[in-house]
């Protein structure tokens, strides 16, 4: 028998690693801004077109290469970074593996340009398929210029399993401002389209993280700064108050490298204990310098995973590190038991004893005492007794019954959806003549659980409705039918709104905006990463800022991107969960009776768009078997 074991051609192996190393065009822009940073450059400029699939140029002024080493950096494991196996005990380079460009060449259309500085002439390469085509001299600037066009044009399969536009421009920007926020010191910029969305001047981080997430992130910032024996954490961690739903302003640097790392998120978020909302994430960009002796970078190509010697250690530092920081400049509620308050704060409630000693109580850094203005500046006495009379007004009048008041009647926005108006008692027009599931109409009102369900009495016992969920189902509904017939109702803006996003977020709102302006909103393009907000959505206009609805639209639609919905069906999921009434808030008995006959309107009333269960039924026999057990 033959033997059948053989050496696979280069080719095929180059293929084979790009299935790893070059999953996507975000990928490929990756290993080549790294290469542009190791090469020494301050000056680094990205060029792309079609979200990549057409090109992918970086031009940078590094040292360049000689004409040899620019035909050796597109073999298999050819790299400058190290010599010995030693060495990969004391990597501080970006790469070190060589498999980046060879991975890139074997399925893509390249060509490179690179002079070194001492060099009169520089080196042209063409490459196709890891065949080289063209190798010549040329003129060209001090440093290097490497285009990739029609990205997986050989492996059709891949080039296929492409995710949307939206999706993969995102991964693009993700890659490029971790590299930008890794190194602030020096120039970036990024063009897609001929359109310029990214020109970063050598900064500090502070400055680099307000010029890649907007001017907004500036007083949201919290600086970080620890340094041990062992490693050295900086940067900066978001105010618990301006926590997302969403992840991807997260983001950990060792040693400059950009890693993934959940444990160490986790050392954060135990950090956040018991000051972040439920199911939100706070922003943070945390660098760590560690000596590349107790790690080991050498876990995947695409470098994002670390190990390390001792990985509790360094979830404890960092977990403290981010506690003190929140700690040191007031987010964290403290006691501070030096500083000598009356008790007579409380006297509206309970009125101490004469001879009673004084209580020591800090709220926030403000102090209450009334004798404190003989020795305090007359503008601080003044606050202080303010402080005091509001405490008082605050409490006045407690225990005394209050009368139920009656909110005013307000009839529905004409051509609005049939969304709930929390506060009014208008009465639905009924859109069921009976419900479904045996139930019929009776004289029992429904009422709330926890102001977050809502119970119904039907003929074989009740339904018990979970309230969000069910206005996420209507309003999914209504807003598919707004997208479909073009028939929202906007609210035109007495004084239009500016408002500046992040670039990421403006280029996702640009996309999108056609499909937007359906559903009632009236946005138009003003500058550079900034839009005016002429008129909103009926139902929505005067409920929040119009910067944070934007805002909450668009981290909504991004939660769906994964999901290869397509625009319109993200939208309309986005939109529902941005306007649905959230668990917690009370309803009136008509909003109550409106939300369950336009719920079991619906087409799919069972389930909300997420997956969620709108409602769940018991018989009257089910509790009497549970009773009898």
């Amino acid at each position: 028998m033959a033997d059948v074991i053989r050496l696979l051609p280069d080719a095929v192996a180059n293929q084979i690693a790009a299935g790893e190393v070059v999953q996507r065009p975000a990928s490929a822009l990756k290993e080549l801004m790294e290469n542009a940073v190791d090469a020494g450059a301050n000056y680094i400029k990205v060029l792309v077109k079609d979200v990549g699939k057409t090109l992918l140029q970086v031009i940078d002024n590094g040292c360049g290469m000689s004409s040899t080493d620019a035909r050796m950096c597109f073999e298999r494991h050819a790299t400058s970074k190290i010599q010995t196996a030693a060495d990969l005990l004391a990597i501080r380079s970006m790469g070190f593996r060589g498999e980046a460009l060879a991975s890139i060449a074997a399925v893509a259309q390249v060509e490179l340009r690179t002079r070194r500085p001492q060099d009169e002439l520089g080196t042209r390469i063409q490459i196709e398929g890891s065949e080289v085509k063209v190798q010549e001299a040329c003129q060209t600037a001090a440093g290097t210029s490497i285009s990739v066009r029609n990205l997986f044009y050989n492996v059709p399969a891949r080039r296929n399993f492409l995710k949307s536009n939206t999706v993969e421009m995102r991964h693009i920007l993700d890659e490029f401002q971790r590299i930008a926020l890794a190194w602030p010191e020096i120039f970036f910029s990024l063009h897609h389209n001929g359109e310029e969305i990214f020109h970063l001047q050598p900064s500090n981080l502070r400055q680099r993280i307000v010029g890649i997430f907007g001017a907004n992130y500036n007083k949201r910032l919290v600086p970080v700064q620890e340094t041990t024996d062992v490693l050295r954490i900086e940067g900066f961690v978001g105010k618990p108050e301006f926590a997302r739903k969403t992840r991807g302003e997260q983001m950990f640097f060792i040693n400059r490298r950009f890693i993934k790392n959940g444990y160490l998120h986790h050392a954060v978020m135990m950090a956040y204990e018991d000051l972040l909302p439920a199911e939100s994430f706070p922003f943070y960009v945390l660098c760590l310098e560690i000596n590349p002796e107790h790690i080991d970078v050498n876990v995947h190509p695409t470098k994002q995973e670390i190990k390390f010697d001792d990985e509790r250690l360094v979830y404890n530092y960092l977990r403290v590190a981010v506690r003190h920081a929140l700690g040191s400049h007031s987010i964290i509620p403290s006691l501070d038991f030096e500083q000598d308050i009356s008790a007579s704060i409380l006297s509206p409630l309970v009125p101490p004893p004469r001879d009673s000693p004084k209580i020591n109580v800090v709220t926030s850094r403000f102090s209450f005492r009334e004798d404190a203005s003989e020795t305090l500046p007359d503008s601080e006495a003044r606050r202080q007794a303010d402080n005091l009379r509001h405490w008082e007004k605050l409490y006045e009048g407690l225990g005394e019954r209050s009368p139920a008041s009656t909110p005013a009647t307000e009839p529905p926005v004409e051509g609005a959806p049939p969304v709930l108006t929390l506060g009014s008692t208008w009465e639905a027009e009924n859109t069921a003549d009976e419900l479904p599931l045996g139930a019929s109409r009776t004289q029992k009102e429904p009422y709330q659980i926890h102001a977050s369900y809502i119970v119904s009495h039907i003929k074989s016992g009740f339904v018990l409705i979970d309230q969000q969920a069910a206005h996420e189902r209507i309003l999914y509904e209504y807003y598919l039918q707004v997208l479909e017939h073009q028939s929202a109702a906007t609210q035109r803006q007495l004084f239009p709104r500016v408002i500046a996003l992040p670039p990421a977020d403006a280029v996702l709102l640009r996309e999108i905006l056609p499909q937007i302006h359906l559903l009632g909103f009236d946005v138009q393009e003003f500058g550079q990463n900034t839009f005016v907000i002429n008129g909103l959505p009926a139902e929505m206009a005067g409920k929040k800022d119009e910067q944070a609805l934007v805002e909450g639209l668009l981290e909504q639609f991004r939660q769906n991107v994964t999901l290869q919905l397509d625009v319109r069906d993200n939208l309309a999921r986005a939109m529902a969960r941005s306007a649905a009434v959230r668990r917690g808030t009370p309803l009136s008995v008509a909003e109550m009776q409106s939300l369950i006959d336009r719920l079991f309107a619906c087409a799919m009333p069972y389930k909300s768009p997420a997956g969620r269960q709108c409602f769940i039924t018991f018989e009257l026999d089910e509790l009497a078997r549970r009773f009898e057990s």
